[in-house]
């Protein structure tokens, strides 16, 4: 009988999730740990934006239109897909910085083969009635029509589920790993926070903003993680479908009529992630700045806001592949989690079962942090604490 490869996957976030489903796909026996319960980290608090904007350079754009094709070649796995929605998106800036900086981005993403258009205030007001055309203030307004967003919760339910009952993957929630166990230089295992051994071939560290806690003695990413804030609205009788990005303001359909609403000077506000009250300063500026787009809002309220750390690798850039020094041991982690990890996952797989590996992911490795001249340090990345 053929030996089996054991995964220990550590995270059941979107990203956790798809590299569990996919490492099991490809043959892998497949047990995830998760500390809390299923996707409840920054998964649970997300924009949920796909999306290849603003990504730059040149490979780390590709990159994210190599995620979000990767949704669309899920839905061949599942045919419904109900924690995807493609509608699309809509961009506008009215300030003179902001929209010169929209134009050379505009004129960028053309230039890459994105899919991107302007449209006129007419054509807005056609496909979404409930936006106000004055707020726009007779600036264009970009459209993106392969943009989309996931609901991530529903996402890493469904692929853990049938991952579960096609291949037996296991999936312990509310159970802490403490430690990656290693001998003599290769992973044996992870050690539970009760003291269990869980023996295993390979562990994949998929735990976002909490990748740069100390494991036992393997390294540690370093992170430079950020606080988000995002606000639901009461359900509300509106139609919009679009997504929309305008100043500091992201807007965009949330199911059942509610509408979630961010703003990064909102986040800044913050050090931490805390509790906020619907009521408060935070909820007030964030309902006040999409009332102005929305109107309908007027009648509307919060009727909740959240926060998270949304996990930022220290450069910004996606960090996924083999960890240093420890053969068998590998961290997934990125800032955009939502758009890359049906990729991530797939791109796993190939590495670690298939020995496939992953141009794309070349410039993305663990490794670019630990080098000599990387100014980061093997030992300050495992010390380190969550930002």
């Amino acid at each position: 009988m053929d030996y089996i490869m054991h995964i220990v996957v550590v995270g059941s976030g979107i990203v956790g999730s798809s590299v569990a489903y996919e490492c099991a796909k490809a043959g892998a026996r497949v047990t995830i740990f998760d500390s809390g319960r299923l996707a409840g980290g920054a998964s649970a608090v997300s924009f949920a934006w796909t999306n290849a904007t603003t990504k730059t350079p040149r490979s780390y754009f590709a990159l994210n239109v190599a995620g979000m094709r990767a949704h669309l070649e899920l839905k061949r796995d599942f045919g419904d897909v109900p924690w995807f929605v493609q509608t699309g998106s809509l961009e506008w800036r009215t300030t003179a910085p902001g929209l010169s900086q929209q134009r050379e981005e505009f004129k960028q993403l053309q230039e890459w083969g994105y899919a991107v258009e302007w449209i006129d205030e007419n054509d807005l007001a056609r496909i979404e009635p409930d936006i106000d055309v004055s707020a726009v203030g007779g600036a264009p307004v970009a459209y993106y029509p392969e943009e989309g967003w996931v609901d991530p919760v529903l996402y890493s339910a469904s692929l853990l589920r049938k991952a579960s009952a096609r291949w037996n993957t296991i999936v312990r929630l509310n159970q802490p790993v403490a430690a990656v166990e290693t001998h003599n230089g290769q992973v044996k295992g992870v050690r539970t926070a009760p003291g269990e051994l869980v023996a295993a071939d390979v562990v994949i560290n998929c735990t976002g903003s909490f990748s740069d806690r100390a494991l036992g003695s393997v390294p540690a990413v370093p992170m430079a993680s950020t606080i988000g804030v995002l606000a639901f609205t009461l359900p509300m009788g509106l139609t919009l479908r679009r997504q929309f990005h305008a100043d500091d303001l992201d807007v965009r359909p949330d199911g059942a009529g509610r509408l979630m609403i961010h703003k990064v000077s909102v986040d800044q506000t913050l050090s931490e992630a805390k509790q906020l009250q619907p009521g408060g300063d935070e909820a007030t500026t964030l309902l006040e700045a999409a009332r102005r787009v929305v109107p309908a809002l007027n009648s509307g309220s919060i009727e909740a806001i959240r926060t998270t750390v949304r996990p930022v690798p220290r450069d910004g850039y996606t960090c996924a592949g083999p960890m240093p020094d420890v053969a068998g041991y590998y961290a997934v982690v990125t800032h955009s989690g939502v758009t890359l990890a049906p990729f991530l996952g797939r791109a796993m797989a190939d590495e670690i079962i298939r020995g496939k590996m992953r141009q794309e992911l070349e410039t993305f490795r663990p490794a670019r942090f630990f080098a000599p001249d990387s100014g980061f340090g093997r030992r300050k990345a495992a010390n380190a604490v969550p930002a």
